[in-house]
């Protein structure tokens, strides 16, 4: 098959061919249809968001159809249509049995090092191993992913739709609705409106917010946010956006504030954009050496921060809604597309993001 291998930090991935096995007990192998170019992927390749020696398959937002199971899979079938999830999860331990399945540690301890839970893989070239990322590795044709790891969706929605359910909308949307639970007829502001913060605007209109300020330093971007639901737009050029925002709620702050972007100043950015009683959530995926300080005394004033990883969701649960939502007009999926591309495009994916060109590339295979 073809796929987009990584083989080392700060240099393009390789389009080519590689192998893949046959899925193995409780796996799944699906013929990928559609999958949407991330920053995270982006962050693996220059370092930024540790990762196992390369070589590797990145990708982790993608939808296709089930080619083949293995054995004791019971889920789906072949045939079905279904979502790829980078949270694979157990059913078993504490946080899986009392709905946060997103905490699961059994199911993703071996996925850190690249491998499918068994601690194996089903990719290489030759005699060459090649690693999996999140147990998806949806920048190649077909993916051998974990049966906990797909998401069975109705057949009547475009795969590109469905593809970026698997990371940016439920990362986004869930980050607002599940995390924060934002309130109808609060306030919300969203740090940082690229793929993911666009969805965290969806989610805080979801919610039925009634002040929603988008923050970037890309008046496209801001321009974007508007059309998905921000209500007001902050460009820290014009001037200190926690500043800005506070004239915007009364001097007081927001209820909730959102740091999409994944760096300290703009996580404490949010935190001081938010009124005593508020909640800011961190969405963004900083380097584990980016630490943050916030006054203590702060905290008197009952603020909450806290973070959020895939939008505090239950796949199985949440990933249907949102495509209902979607059907139903209510959730923008098509707008979100910037450009579909083939997988030799993918570098050029890259630079476009990097420039602020796009909300989503998406391959479609």
């Amino acid at each position: 098959m073809k796929a987009a291998v990584f083989y080392e930090h700060n240099a393009p991935l390789s389009v080519e061919d590689i192998q893949i096995d046959a899925p193995k007990r409780t796996e799944v192998l699906v013929k990928i249809a559609a999958s949407g170019v991330c920053h995270s992927d982006l962050s693996v390749m220059n370092g930024s968001i540790p990762f196992p020696p390369p070589p590797a398959v990145l990708g982790h937002e993608g939808a296709g159809v089930v080619e083949e199971v293995g054995a004791d899979v019971t889920a789906v079938k072949p045939g079905d249509h279904v979502i790829l999830s980078w949270r694979p999860s157990c059913s078993r331990c504490g946080y899986c049995v009392t709905g946060r399945p997103q905490l699961c540690q059994t199911g993703n301890l071996e996925l850190f090092q690249g491998y499918l839970p068994d601690g194996t893989s089903r990719l290489h070239k030759g005699d060459t191993e090649i690693r999996h990322f999140t147990g998806v590795s949806s920048f190649a044709e077909y993916a051998v992913v974990p049966d906990s790891g797909v998401v069975k969706i109705r057949s009547d929605v475009p795969f590109e739709a469905a593809a970026l359910v698997g990371c940016g909308v439920m990362t986004g949307v869930g980050a607002a609705i599940n995390t924060a639970k934002v309130e109808p007829g609060t306030s919300v502001v969203v740090i940082g409106c690229g793929g993911v913060g666009l969805n965290t605007v969806q989610g805080a209109v979801l919610a039925g917010a009634e002040k929603i300020i988008a923050v970037d330093l890309n008046t496209a971007k801001l321009e974007l946010a508007t059309q998905f639901g921000a209500t007001h737009r902050v460009n820290p050029q014009d001037g200190d956006p926690v500043d800005q925002v506070l004239s915007l709620t009364d001097g007081l702050g927001a209820d909730y504030a959102f740091e999409v972007i994944g760096r300290s100043d703009t996580a404490v950015q949010a935190y001081n954009s938010i009124r005593p009683g508020g909640t800011a959530v961190v969405v963004g995926v900083a380097k584990p050496d980016d630490m943050l300080t916030i006054p203590t005394v702060s905290l008197l004033q009952e603020k909450t921060l806290k973070g959020s990883i895939y939008g505090s969701a239950r796949p199985s649960v949440d990933m249907p809604r949102l495509l209902d939502l979607y059907v139903q007009g209510k959730l923008k999926l098509d707008e979100l597309v910037s450009r579909r591309i083939g997988l030799e495009d993918i570098n050029a994916a890259f630079d476009w993001m990097e420039r602020g060109e796009v909300a989503r590339s998406v391959i479609m295979y």
